[in-house]
């Protein structure tokens, strides 16, 4: 349509430039070009960037969550070396600072998002733009919001120690150990 539109007005710039050029009326010999013809082409430089800009912010976000889904994408590996050493348990591993712990990318993923930063508590439900991060002694899960998630329709990925790494349309519930089943 946008093409459509730009072809149409370039074709009536270019006739109106020809019946100025080769009209013998004294009145079109003058140079320059009229009031209309930098208005048309004005309001289709004001379609391309509105095009344009719009087509960078859809750009912008899917870079957000790009982001977001390596970062939780790492957490898997973390989480397994944490399990490993010293002791095999995943309880502590969603701390936001220590030896191989996952916190830290959860973290990094919630500001690509660009959430508000929250303490992880396992009893603690997420909200469409808060991330959260629960482990136990078996079991880990770490969920973010995505930049498609509003309030009515939540969109995050969820990453758990079962190897789920998905998109989900359901919030973490409080206690939660693995990811949503949607």
């Amino acid at each position: 349509m946008c093409i459509f539109v730009i072809i149409t007005a370039i074709s009536l710039i270019i006739k109106s430039l020809l019946v100025n050029l080769f009209s013998m009326k004294k009145t079109y010999l003058q140079k320059g070009f009229t009031l209309i013809e930098l208005l048309v082409v004005i309001a289709i430089i004001g379609i391309l960037s509105s095009v344009v800009l719009a087509s960078l912010n859809t750009a912008r976000n899917k870079g957000a969550d790009v982001a977001v889904k390596s970062n939780l994408a790492n957490t898997r590996a973390e989480a397994e070396i944490f399990y490993d050493v010293p002791s095999p348990t995943y309880e502590g591993v969603c701390a936001l600072t220590g030896a191989n712990t996952i916190g830290d990318s959860v973290t990094a993923a919630n500001a690509a998002f660009g959430g508000a930063i929250v303490a992880f508590a396992d009893a603690t439900a997420s909200t469409y733009n808060t991330s959260q991060c629960h482990d136990a002694l078996g079991t880990w899960v770490a969920w973010v919001p995505l930049k498609a998630s509003t309030a009515g329709t939540p969109s995050a990925w969820c990453v758990d120690n079962t190897g789920s790494s998905r998109g989900v349309s359901t919030l973490l519930a409080a206690n939660a150990q693995v990811c949503p089943a949607s």
